[in-house]
């Protein structure tokens, strides 16, 4: 049986895809996979970004500047976003957030850079797609403090229940992809399976977080149906019931009709 399943989070703007990106969308879609958000990563992935999501209806548009690449991020391109999230289509503000994880990556730039583009998606009443490694607390404390308002997607979540409570209650979704199909995540797995389905939102990051079935150099699309398994199998639910809800909480936060 065919699931109709969303992929909350996804580069398929890489260059790793240029040579076989239309097959893999015709792949991706016999599988079951209805609708692809690609993340922005820089000014410069905008561009084509826009440009796939004009050519594929079941693509959508997310621009943000992550903060892995802190150090390329200007003035002028957080003025750039300004302008590009009034240019519809677009659903959300992302990939933004905080990465504490890299000691590389300078903390009080990637908090000016965080606020700078949560008060652009308040304003612009967009929700976020959140980056975030060993910094919930802080992430949840800059929400709070900029009291936004409109929600978003808590990509490759790998908090504490508690933190998942308070992203929850913010209105987020949390995103499990390829690392939740490996057993030595417990805690990842744990968490999948006694979180509301309501909460969970499927993932893969293509062409990165394979998952334990993928053998080759990239992950893709077609593998959000090798996350979609696991997860039923974490939980025990219905198949029917887990593709529909996941799919639904994912329209749903990114206001897709």
């Amino acid at each position: 049986m065919k699931y109709q399943l969303f992929d909350a989070h996804c580069h398929l703007d890489s260059p790793r895809f240029d040579k076989d990106r239309e097959e893999l969308l015709i792949l991706a879609q016999r599988v079951g996979v209805k609708g692809i958000v690609l993340a922005g990563t820089t000014k410069d992935s905008w561009r084509k970004i826009r440009q796939l999501t004009a050519l594929h209806p079941s693509m959508y548009t997310a621009l943000g500047l992550h903060p892995y690449f802190i150090d390329q991020h200007t003035a002028a391109d957080i003025r750039s976003l300004e302008l590009a999230v009034e240019t519809p289509p677009i659903v959300a503000v992302g990939e933004i957030g905080l990465d504490f994880y890299n000691p590389a990556l300078d903390k009080n730039k990637q908090v000016v850079l965080f606020h700078a583009q949560i008060h652009i998606a308040n304003m612009a009443k967009l929700p976020v797609v959140l980056h975030v490694r060993k910094a919930h607390d802080e992430v949840l404390k800059h929400l709070r403090i900029s009291n936004f308002q409109q929600g978003g997607v808590v990509h490759a979540f790998n908090g504490s229940m508690d933190q998942a409570k308070r992203y929850i209650d913010m209105g987020f979704v949390l995103g499990f992809g390829g690392a939740m199909t490996y057993q030595r995540a417990t805690k990842l797995r744990a968490l999948a399976s006694t979180l509301p389905l309501s909460s969970i939102v499927l993932e893969t990051d293509a062409p990165d977080m394979k998952p334990v079935t993928c053998q080759l150099d990239r992950n893709t699309p077609i593998h959000l149906l090798d996350n979609f398994r696991v997860l039923c199998e974490l939980r025990s639910e219905n198949h029917s019931q887990v593709a529909l809800q996941t799919t639904l909480n994912a329209m749903r936060v990114y206001r897709i009709e």
